[in-house]
């Protein structure tokens, strides 16, 4: 076999891979982490348990989303950059697909019953993202130290609002933790072949860095929606800190707060998000298709999608080349403890606003997001069963 026929043999293999996992990896990031180890480790043994962990400690090190990382990382060192792109695809496609149906027909919802699922899904969100900052908060703020800095990022994600307050909070968790948080022991690093060059890493920071910086400036500069779109999506994919729900209080001032999107349409395609596979980030196909409906949805939908997943595969690519080294600086951990610890501080500002507040309008929508908080957290049903639970309480509630 040529070797181009083996390039196009290892491609296909990993679309296929990845196809069956984007249309069966129900419950999150972890979750999906657990999916790939199995496939890629135990069975087809395409790295080894080390090379594994290593990459997921990377992927959880940057911003962006874990899981996607992983699986681009995967398709990357199997197939070079076709089969990072198969891997991409396929994971990502049926549930952006899904949210994208999701989106064309919810405009057609109407009447009690529609109104009542619509409610009920709201209400999963405040489950959901509860259950996210309950989680994150005992893993990434151990010490009183990481406590006092998400404290303080809720209160700049608060009171300063939008982006501003968003990444002021990222920043400042960063510095203080340059400090506070250094001195908790470095982790131990495999020598993990990147699958890239380094030439190639510095064109994708090089570019990370130049469409961070141009893209406000661009979008200041002339009224295109297009690339005030570009602009919010990128900068939202770029801010994600400690996992996918991070991009809700990230999406939610680049597309609620511009006026883009209604409050309502928001948190309904958020928690419509959790009932499917694949990645969360997937979220924003369906806030693509809802800023330009009708003939536009789908273009809207494909440029929110890239623009989201865009800035942390760059990172990504970026930092491969350099992993084994920049994970023994203590510096380096020290930033990123602190970084996280403000992440599960904005996370907590976005569940009271405006998950909280746009949903919980009475003791029953209480009763029932304390419910799924507990599905989720004492008897461990997956998100997308109690998604399903929440619209069926939602219907009642209404009906």
């Amino acid at each position: 076999m040529s070797e181009v026929a083996r390039l196009n043999s290892r491609v296909g293999e990993v679309f296929l891979a990845f196809l069956v996992l984007g249309l069966t990896a129900f419950g999150g990031p972890i979750a999906h982490l657990s999916y790939f180890r199995n496939e890629f480790v135990t069975r087809r043994r395409w790295l080894s348990e080390q090379d594994y962990a290593d990459l997921v400690a990377l992927c959880q090190f940057l911003p962006g989303p874990a899981s996607s990382q992983v699986g681009f990382a995967l398709g990357l060192m199997r197939a070079g950059g076709w089969g990072a792109a198969a891997a991409w695809t396929a994971f990502t496609l049926p549930s952006a697909v899904v949210l994208v149906l999701f989106a064309l027909g919810s405009a057609f919802m109407e009447g009690p019953i529609s109104q009542g699922i619509i409610h009920g899904l709201k209400v999963a969100a405040v489950a959901i993202v509860a259950h996210a900052v309950w989680g994150m908060a005992q893993n990434l703020c151990p010490d009183k130290r990481r406590v006092a800095i998400a404290l303080v990022a809720v209160l700049m994600a608060l009171l300063v609002g939008g982006s501003a307050g968003q990444v002021g909070a990222i920043v400042i968790g960063a510095v203080v933790g340059l400090f506070w948080c250094r001195g908790q022991g470095v982790p131990t690093a495999h020598d993990m072949a990147p699958g890239v060059s380094r030439r190639a890493g510095r064109f994708a920071a090089i570019g990370f860095v130049a469409l961070l910086a141009g893209l406000p400036l661009l979008a200041w500069a002339t009224p295109s929606l297009v690339v005030a779109m570009m602009d919010a999506f990128y900068r939202a994919g770029a801010l994600v800190f400690g996992g996918g729900h991070v991009v809700l209080p990230l999406l939610e001032s680049g597309v609620v707060q511009t006026g883009w999107v209604s409050e309502d349409d928001f948190l309904t395609g958020y928690g419509a998000a959790q009932a499917v596979p694949g990645p969360l980030f997937t979220f924003a196909a369906y806030l693509g298709a809802v800023i330009a409906p009708g003939t536009g949805a789908l273009m809207g939908a494909v440029l929110a999608l890239l623009m989201t997943f865009l800035p942390g595969m760059l990172l990504l690519v970026a930092v491969l080349p350099w992993w084994h080294d920049l994970r023994q600086l203590a510096r380096v951990q020290g930033v990123m403890r602190g970084a996280n610890a403000a992440v599960v501080g904005i996370l907590g500002a976005a569940l009271y606003q405006p998950v909280w507040t746009s949903a919980i309008v009475g003791p029953r929508e209480f009763v029932l997001a304390l419910t799924g908080f507990l599905l989720l957290g004492v008897w461990k049903l997956p998100a997308w069963a109690v998604v399903i639970a929440m619209a069926t309480g939602g219907l009642l509630i209404t009906l």
